[in-house]
Parts: C-alpha cells; structure tokens; sequence
C-alpha cells in the first residue's frame, strides 16, 4: 500500500463513532435512505456528466459503481444507449433497472460490494462512480478495478468535503463531539499519482441533494445521530434552527485508459 493510500485509511478510520454512542443506537446509524438516490426527471448536466459525454461519442456503455437510482448512468443516455448498474444495495438496484425501463434503455444490474463482484462484471466505454468513494478505505484495488473495467475514461465525481460534515455541528450541540475534516479530493489525487495514474481534478459548485421535508430529514438524521425517536422532535426543531446550505461544493477527478 502506497503512503497516501495509508493516509486515505488512515484519515477514512478516524470517522468511526465512539462505542459509547453506539451503543446508543437503536439502529445503524450508517443508512443510506432511497430517496435520496431517486433520480429526477431532468437530470441537470454537470462537469462530471460533461467529462464522462466526452469521452462516449455517439452510443456507447456505461458502468456506474455505487449506481444509486442511476443518476450518473441516466444523464448520459443518450448518447449511451447501454447502462450496466453495480450496488451493494437490492433496492437501489431496482430502482436503476425502473429508471432504465421508463427510459427504454438496456440495462443489467450487480448486487454487491466493489471489487468483490468486479470480475462478473463487463467492461464498458465509461465507468463513472459518484459519492462512493468516501465509503471506500481500501481505495486502490477498488480504483484499479474501475481503471480496468473502463475501455476509454474513469469519472469520479466526490463532495469537495466527506458527505457527514453537513452533520458536524448536530454532532457538536447532541453530543459535544468534534468531527474530522480529511480525507479531500486532494488526499484522493495523490493516491491516483502514486498509482501512477494521469488524473485531472475539477472543482465545482452544485445543488444540495436532501431530504423530501423537514420530518423526513429530523427522522433520518436522528438515525445518523445515534439518538432515540424520543429525542426526534429536539433533532427536528435544530434542522429547523440551523437549515442545511442550498449548494454543495463537488471535485470531478477523470482520468482516460
């Protein structure tokens, strides 16, 4: 393991929980609720979706690690008229096998952890994995077998911080507790130099996905918490109290093969 991929496992490690909060979980706080991988009916275009059009042409496949409902499949269809889906999770798996039906494009679908089912997987024109790459702590099998399965260019797309600092401050006011700050996508950048890998790294601006309304986030974010649903109404008054930002700050890594 190269010395920056140690610091990515090493900066990926100081995010666990303390046990005595966990033990206060009446369930995993680590959720990753449907319906905020649920994909609108216009998708709207990015630098990520940019880079991985480049990089198809006319038709095409496409790869999507960690797919979600698909977004990053499904912005680009068309051009790509082929989609293949890979999650560890059957409900976001069907959902990207519906979205691909609503819009009538050929679609196959992986359930599992990536690498582990990379060899049962096809190669494509594109492989893209968006918002994965912060649950990843062995990240250089898991970048070689995206760099492998690709026939013309990776595209990372990763939140310019890690997805739970949106929770620094709740974690702060419920539990006196501080949050890290690393790994970023310049921790990530230098794991691929290493690799030997010719990255290109994009930083941009983009909408905030969250929550359908103030109940639904005060539930899930309770969850994350660690908190009882006793404690549901307090978490829903500080959302209330302290509203997450309208925008996100996002890095698109993309590298050609």
């Amino acid at each position: 393991m190269s010395e920056a991929a140690a610091q990515w496992r090493r900066d990926l490690a100081a995010w666990a929980l303390p046990d005595e909060i966990l033990a206060n979980a009446c369930e995993s706080p680590w959720i990753h609720p449907p319906v905020l991988f649920d994909v609108p009916a216009t998708i709207e275009d990015s630098p990520s979706h940019q880079r991985a059009r480049e990089a198809l042409g006319e038709g095409g496949s496409v790869l999507d690690v960690g797919c979600g409902g698909g977004i990053a499949a499904f912005a680009l269809t068309p051009p790509a008229t082929h989609v293949m889906g890979v999650d560890h999770q059957g409900p976001m798996l069907e959902m990207f096998a519906a979205n691909a039906a609503e819009r009538r494009v050929s679609a196959e679908t992986f359930e599992g952890f990536w690498p582990a089912v990379a060899a049962r997987v096809p190669r494509a024109d594109v492989v893209t994995a968006h918002h994965v790459v912060y649950n990843v702590s062995d990240i250089e099998p898991f970048i070689r077998a995206l760099s492998e399965h690709a026939t013309r260019r990776v595209v990372l797309e990763m939140p310019q911080h890690h997805p739970l600092s949106i929770l620094s401050g709740a974690w702060r006011h419920f539990w006196q507790l501080e949050r890290p700050t690393a790994p970023t996508p310049l921790e990530l950048r230098a794991v691929l130099d290493e690799m030997g890998i010719a990255v290109s790294l994009d930083f941009w601006s983009g909408p905030m996905r969250v929550e359908q309304n103030l109940d639904q986030a005060a539930h899930f974010t309770r969850i994350r918490l660690c908190l009882p649903e006793s404690r549901e109404s307090e978490v829903r008054q500080f959302l209330h109290d302290n509203p997450p930002p309208m925008t996100r700050e996002l890095a698109t890594l993309f590298w050609d093969v």
